[in-house]
């Protein structure tokens, strides 16, 4: 079984996804750090329920990987956006045994004394055009979500669109079951729904 974890939202800098976010769901977000291996950074919000949010870019100031960096930020252009969900799992080894390659293989990562594996595909674009969940195991406790102060922020509903919704729908099927997450079938988009201290906010694709 997987879990709803957490989304991310990409820029093409950091401070350009940081400044989306916090523009429009009216909070403050709290700097995260760097990551080794795909050389990017990014920003943090905690939400309500055990769910956190992630601003993330290409990090500048570090090194050319030498493979695809995750979440397809190779190729992100224009303004920032919700591009990525992300599912937890116990054993990711395991769940990727009923998955197809295409979700990738686990990676190793680590950002401060965070430490987790991520299934990240070898070209890092995840299946059906990035509207699949990538899958990541947390290795280190605390979880992120309980590092972060609360921001009074709940995520409502996140609403993935894609021209083969079934077909994804299907491969999820007995992996997971969270009434928060709308699978459907349309052109490809993710939008996500909160509820603020400012009222009803949504961020999109």
């Amino acid at each position: 079984m997987i879990a709803f974890d957490h989304i991310a939202i990409a820029g093409e800098t950091l401070s350009a996804a940081r400044a989306y976010v916090e523009d429009a769901l009216g909070v403050a977000l709290q700097d995260g750090g760097a990551h080794d291996v795909f050389f990017t950074h990014n920003a943090l919000l905690g939400l309500e329920a055990g769910l956190y949010l992630e601003a993330i870019a290409i990090n500048p100031d570090a090194p050319q990987p030498d493979r695809p960096r995750w979440f397809d930020l190779d190729r992100f252009e224009g303004a920032p956006r919700l591009t990525n969900w992300i599912c937890r799992t116990g054993d990711l080894a395991e769940t990727l045994v009923n998955m197809p390659e295409a979700f990738g293989k686990p990676v190793a990562l680590k950002r401060g004394d965070l430490r987790w594996q991520m299934a990240v595909p070898q070209d890092g674009i995840l299946p059906f055009d990035n509207c699949a969940p990538a899958l990541i195991e947390w290795q280190s406790a605390p979880h992120p979500a309980e590092r972060l102060p609360r921001s009074g922020v709940t995520l409502r509903r996140l609403t993935v669109t894609h021209p083969q919704a079934l077909q994804l729908k299907d491969l999820l099927r007995g992996q997971m079951q969270d009434d928060r997450i709308s699978i459907e079938t349309g052109p490809v988009a993710m939008q996500a729904d909160f509820d603020t201290p400012q009222g009803p906010r949504t961020l999109g694709a």
